[in-house]
């Protein structure tokens, strides 16, 4: 039995990748989010686009989450 260096390499960075993704995904989200809570007056309709961008930006981390448990579990 003889370990595959090559794949534990390639699965090791697609890891880190799609971790490296999914915080800074998760973190322009609040981002976005904290910037629609301080927005206020002239400026409301910034502030939905602001609140639009960070659920899409949550949605984005959820999407992800999914799909690595629906790889983990077994149908």
């Amino acid at each position: 039995m003889g370990i595959k260096w090559d794949s534990l390499v390639d699965v090791s960075l697609a890891s880190f990748g799609v971790t490296i993704a999914v915080v800074v995904l998760f973190s322009l989200g609040i981002a976005a989010w904290s910037r629609a809570d301080g927005l206020s007056g002239d400026s409301a309709a910034a502030g939905g686009t602001a609140r639009v961008a960070a659920v899409l930006c949550f949605a984005a981390c959820l999407a992800v989450a999914a799909f690595g448990i629906d790889i983990i579990v077994p149908g």
